[in-house]
């Protein structure tokens, strides 16, 4: 393996902490933005009804396959981790927000406030535990699929680590959020099957995009097909 210079080391922790940051950004986000459902028909074949907190989901798993085909399987699980105590932390601050009355002039008042985002503490707590277990499995499958083929066919290791571990994640997430009372469970299954669906379908249209980032990395520190950037820190 060649010794890096220090510009390169110094570009791959810049390049490491970006992708980091919008990792953190769509986490956060897709959680306190799941109360508002959408339906979206593409070409008339399947008429998906999701949460518009499924969105960002996609780029987090992209983000963690690019890490783990770059970076390895460390800096991926550093990465999910990190992002569990930015949902604890944004937390946090919303029950503040909740706890805080509202004056009379106030645009948002308490009670629609406490409609917005008062699911959002067991919202937090159910994502936050099935996100865990999916994307820590997204990783274990991903470094699995890499060891047994070598480093070759990225398509096959990203797209299998995804559809699993995103059938994990919704899955899960169904699971409490029903349990908990915040969704009915008479459209559990119809969930269930449009949150997987939709998620394997963007997650077979993000590999395109997987393939140019893993390429413009290794042109720019001439790493070979399964090599990974060794990190310190």
């Amino acid at each position: 393996m060649p010794k890096r210079s220090l510009k390169d080391l110094q570009l791959a922790y810049r390049i490491y902490f970006t992708l980091g940051a919008l990792f953190i950004c769509a986490l956060v986000v897709s959680n306190l933005i799941f109360q508002k459902f959408f339906s979206w028909n593409p070409f008339g074949w399947f008429n998906f009804e999701v949460s518009v907190g499924i969105l960002p989901y996609p780029i987090t798993f992209l983000i963690t396959d690019l890490v783990s085909e770059i970076y390895g399987r460390k800096k991926a699980n550093q990465m999910v981790t990190t992002g569990i105590f930015a949902s604890i932390f944004s937390l946090l601050i919303v029950y503040v927000a909740d706890a805080v009355p509202a004056i009379a002039t106030s645009p948002v008042n308490d009670a629609l406030f406490t409609k917005v985002f008062g699911a959002t503490a067991l919202a937090v707590l159910a994502s936050m535990t099935a996100y865990l277990l999916a994307q820590y499995v997204d990783i274990y499958i991903y470094h699995f699929w890499k060891k047994l083929t070598k480093g070759k066919h990225l398509w096959l290791r990203n797209n299998f680590s995804t559809f699993i571990s995103q059938f994990v994640d919704t899955l899960s997430v169904l699971l409490l959020l029903c349990s908990f009372g915040i969704l009915p469970w008479d459209i559990f299954g119809k969930l269930l099957l449009s949150g997987v669906l939709f998620k394997v379908v963007i997650a077979a249209l993000d590999t395109p995009l997987l393939y140019l980032g893993v390429y413009l990395f290794r042109k720019k520190f001439n790493l070979s097909e399964g090599e990974e950037l060794q990190l310190d820190v």
